[in-house]
């Protein structure tokens, strides 16, 4: 198979196929897996008074909808998936607090490893491991 730079994941049978995205993978019948990026992210919407809660909602809420794994904290949302789709739900994110905000400030830590899948558990198993020893 030979996959277009942004989908490193995808299991095709047909070698002929570029398949550059999850969606053209799965249309084309092929079984791809998450990985590339973790991104941990904050969107903060300025000039709304003090309770920004309802909005920053809004943003988790297309995170969700996204269908990436993803983990929400107190301080950050984090996502894995391949570069252009953790991009564009970030985008997305913060279009939909953009939307009821005059400003927003976005926060963003990415961790790129190509191939690698599952980071997003595998991180924290790994010190809780540790700590368990």
């Amino acid at each position: 198979m030979t996959c277009g730079t942004t989908l490193r994941g995808c299991l095709h049978e047909q070698s002929a196929l570029v398949i550059t995205t999850r969606q053209d993978c799965r249309e084309a019948g092929g079984a791809c897996e998450y990985g590339g990026v973790l991104v941990a992210f904050s969107v903060t919407p300025l000039g709304v008074g003090d309770s920004v809660g309802d909005l920053v909602a809004e943003a988790v809420r297309v995170v969700r909808a996204s269908g990436l794994p993803h983990r929400t904290d107190a301080m950050f949302t984090t996502i894995e998936g391949e570069w252009d789709e953790v991009m564009a739900v970030v985008k997305q994110a913060v279009d939909a607090v953009a939307a009821h905000a005059p400003r927003v400030s976005v926060s963003l830590k990415a961790d790129v490893r190509p191939g690698v899948t599952g980071a997003l558990d595998a991180k924290v198993e790994h010190i809780e491991r540790v700590l368990g020893e």
